[in-house]
């Protein structure tokens, strides 16, 4: 006998999203076929691997190219270094495997790139294989498609960033935890799997792969329970592709306990072997980088709609087939209700919680929503599948023009970006000044680790600008030291500041001289990361120095 409906505002949100929005039942063919399985292996290859050799961009490339670099040649995998000195700010899992890559083919920009590029690679592999068991096998080749030609994506998450590592983390713990409650009775082999990959994002980037997982599956739960206790466990054996109406409300909390202690046995290794090393990381990292950049921000500060002009232009083609979607999604009526499945409206969900909480924080840059573009291209994916995109001329045309661009972008346009905007753009203008590895070399007032990288140096520290007076003390007992300017101005606001006892006998500008303020603007006025080179000496050497 049926439960009296539930009439309370409660009631009608859940009533809202499983009768009316998502009422209908996924394509029930999931066969991998042979000529889809093919695309999806070689377009992204084709995409990702032939041009990963560009120049390293300043300032995280540099960065995360330097640090597996050091890793590797010091032989410290447990406290990364950049520049000699310890980098507490993030996991090393992109480190290691970084450093790995360069271990098996070489320390070169391709070896390292080679990590996210795979990465992004296995993402798609992941929305085909794994997408197809909850929306059925077209929808799901739909949405690999679209996410191997959306330019916000290839383009960005296979760069020498965490964002790409972490993309597959979080999507592969969604993809494994959603498959293992969808029938509404857990599958133990899917939730362990999905701990694993929670716990390796975890040790990528923090915490944030178990905010994306658990709100989602949980709402997703709450939205789809009914009073009537859902499907029967006889009904979820004989259609097993139906997704559960009460999805993670059926889970034990056991096997929350044994979620979290897989995400625990995989990062405290390393967690308590940098304790002991670096006391103050945990709370450097958990509170300054998680916490109060999330709450009170230090950088990158942008509005709530920052993500909103980045996601319209980076999902292309899928921008104009999710309006479509939205558009029949507000309009109503049975008929096409009925192609839309519960399992296409929990990847939904989750594309908008994933937006929703990057725009929350206050520090936002372009790569944190990455994480959005898997789950939307699912949702989209089903409608394409089960509409009349499916058969439209229009709907391939866009995935080929689109594929063609981003082809282009990656074969010319980045490479030829890259070099124009590298510190070792024109190596000829800085060569000179760092080979020899017995001068001194400062970075002020931020790092320049991509020329450290090329010329093979752990040594060119950083000076910040409150630390300028000992800098200025240093270069009194040195007979010349090398300053690379990474800030537009530096060099002339240090002139302003130079001792008399110091004098500056040479420099060279990067900046380009009668240059278009329209394309500088658009492709920067000097190298990111480096302006100028000075070479400072001191006017009277004290005796003994060297």
């Amino acid at each position: 006998m049926n439960a009296t409906p539930d009439r309370s505002l409660l009631g009608w949100f859940r009533f809202l999203f499983s009768r009316v929005l998502f009422p209908g039942q996924p394509d029930v063919n999931t066969g991998v076929r042979r000529g889809p399985l093919l695309i999806v292996l070689l377009l992204p290859a084709a995409i990702l691997y032939p041009t990963l050799g560009f120049h390293l961009l300043e300032p995280d490339e540099g960065r995360y190219a330097q640090i597996p670099k050091e890793m590797l040649a010091h032989h410290s995998w447990v406290v990364p270094t950049l520049q000699g000195e310890p980098y507490l700010d993030k996991p090393p899992l992109m480190y290691w495997l970084v450093a790995l890559s360069y271990r098996a083919f070489g320390v070169s920009p391709e070896s390292a790139r080679l990590v996210p590029a795979v990465c992004v690679h296995l993402t798609i592999l992941a929305v085909y294989l794994i997408g197809r068991r909850s929306l059925g096998e077209r929808a799901a080749f739909w949405a690999a498609l679209l996410l191997s030609v959306a330019p916000g994506f290839v383009c960005v998450a296979r760069l020498l960033l965490l964002d790409g590592l972490l993309t597959l983390c979080v999507t592969m713990s969604v993809l494994c935890g959603f498959e293992a409650v969808r029938t509404g009775w857990l599958k133990p082999a899917w939730w362990i799997a999905a701990a694993v990959a929670s716990g390796l994002g975890f040790l990528t980037k923090g915490p944030i792969s178990e905010v994306l997982l658990f709100v989602p599956l949980w709402a997703f739960g709450f939205l789809t329970r009914r009073d009537d206790g859902g499907r029967t466990k006889e009904e979820s054996e004989t259609t097993p592709s139906m997704p559960a109406r009460r999805a993670s409300f059926i889970v034990h909390p056991l096997w929350y306990v044994l979620f979290f202690a897989i995400v625990v046995a995989v990062n405290v290794p390393w967690y308590v072997a940098i304790y002991r090393e670096q006391p103050q990381f945990l709370g450097h990292f958990f509170w300054q980088h998680n916490v109060m950049r999330f709450l009170q921000p230090f950088d990158h500060l942008q509005p709530i709609w920052f993500y909103g002009p980045i996601l319209i232009a980076g999902l292309l083609p899928g921008t104009i087939l999710l309006v479509a979607y939205l558009y029949q999604l507000l309009r109503g009526g049975s008929e096409v209700a009925a192609t839309r499945s519960l399992a296409g409206g929990f990847w939904l969900l989750t594309g908008l919680w994933c937006v929703f909480f990057f725009s929350c924080s206050g520090s936002k840059l372009p790569t944190y929503i990455l994480p959005a573009y898997p789950f939307l291209c699912l949702a989209v994916g089903e409608f394409i599948a089960r509409t009349r995109w499916n058969g439209a001329i229009s709907t391939r045309a866009m995935i080929g023009v689109m594929a063609a661009l981003v082809l282009f972008l990656h074969h010319y346009a980045m490479p030829w970006y890259a070099q124009e905007r590298s510190p070792y753009g024109r190596p000829e203008l800085v060569e000179r000044f760092v080979d020899n590895p017995d001068t001194t070399v400062l970075c002020f007032p931020r790092n320049c680790d991509s020329l450290a990288f090329y010329k093979d140096r752990s040594d060119m520290h950083n000076v910040r600008t409150r630390d300028v007076n000992q800098m200025f003390v240093d270069c009194h007992h040195r007979p010349k030291t090398v300053i690379l300017f990474t800030h537009y101005e530096s060099l002339e606001g240090l002139r302003q500041i130079l001792p008399p006892s110091l004098e500056i006998v040479e420099t060279v500008t990067l900046k380009r001289k009668n240059g278009n303020p329209v394309l500088d603007k658009l492709f920067g006025s000097t190298p990111w990361g480096l302006c100028d080179v000075a070479v400072v000496v001191p006017k009277n050497l004290p005796a003994g120095a060297e």
